[in-house]
């Protein structure tokens, strides 16, 4: 995140989409206590979900929820990036590509014959990729959706001029504060929660649930021991790989161990994306 240069007295905050369900926006107006708050405290030009407003000056910071995967996409966030002083990805689908990017390990052809009549008529690219792939991002929100707390943090943190204080750790630290016991080695469940961001509050594993990697991986995460304990449980998963193609399946160290998949091996398109990237 570039550095903190003090307080803004009305950030100018925009909010865009690309492909995504719109969870994360929707993440935004469910902040129902603070919301006028934040509409007092913060100039909302551009936001889908709450106005048909738009906006066609800079940005203070640049909300992006989705994935690139049209060339209008790639052509519309290059523009914003150019107007947006802080640009700041929201959700799995921006951070890490998201559910949508599980059509990278498939062929393309077969997979556009299924869903469209018309395939010719669809102008897709080849992969669906994250934000940073294509332009500079300032600071991710992930999450599927985003937390709130942490959102209100990063506007708390951008209206008064100081770094946002978010998690680096993993959703194993949010269990043993919880004393949560651990579905990993108390269930024998396949859960990603030793490699992936916390951020949840690990809300799958308060439940008795394995952590789906919601967050996607935490740095320094060591998939490879992990997939190898998976292979040791009582009932291991069938394919390994699968358990990781998620909702953060395209960011790595998880797209290597899903392309590694016995499903997925096969196609050329989960080794590497297929996009043109901006130079940096």
């Amino acid at each position: 995140m570039p550095a903190v240069t003090g307080p803004i007295e009305r950030p100018r905050v925009g909010v865009v989409k690309l492909a995504s369900c719109d969870g994360c926006q929707l993440t935004l107006l469910d902040l129902e206590d603070q919301l006028l708050d934040i509409a007092e405290r913060y100039d909302l030009a551009q936001f889908p979900e709450a106005t048909s407003r738009r906006w066609d000056g800079r940005f203070d910071v640049l909300f992006v929820e989705g994935s690139v995967s049209t060339p209008e996409h790639v052509e519309e966030l290059r523009e914003l990036r150019g107007r947006s002083d802080l640009l700041v990805t929201i959700g799995a689908c921006a951070t890490a590509g998201g559910i949508q990017a599980l059509r990278n390990y498939l062929d393309q052809p077969t997979v556009a014959a299924a869903v469209y009549p018309e395939p010719a008529y669809v102008a897709s690219l080849a992969t669906a990729t994250p934000v940073g792939d294509h332009v500079t991002v300032d600071l991710e929100l992930r999450g599927c959706p985003i937390s709130p707390s942490q959102i209100l943090e990063l506007l708390t943190a951008l209206r008064v001029g100081r770094r946002p204080q978010l998690p680096a750790e993993a959703v194993c630290a949010a269990c043993k504060r919880r004393g949560i016991a651990c579905v990993l080695v108390a269930g024998g469940l396949p859960c990603l929660g030793p490699v992936t961001a916390a951020g949840c509050g690990a809300l799958c594993p308060a439940f008795g649930r394995a952590c789906y990697g919601c967050f996607g991986p935490v740095a320094g995460a060591n998939v490879a021991a992990l997939s190898e304990r998976f292979a040791g449980l009582p009932s291991p998963p069938d394919d390994i790989g699968a358990t990781f193609a998620l909702f953060s399946n395209w960011a790595e160290p998880y797209r290597s161990t899903v392309a590694a998949s016995p499903a997925l091996a096969n196609h050329p398109d989960a080794r590497e994306p297929q996009t043109e990237s901006e130079e940096r």
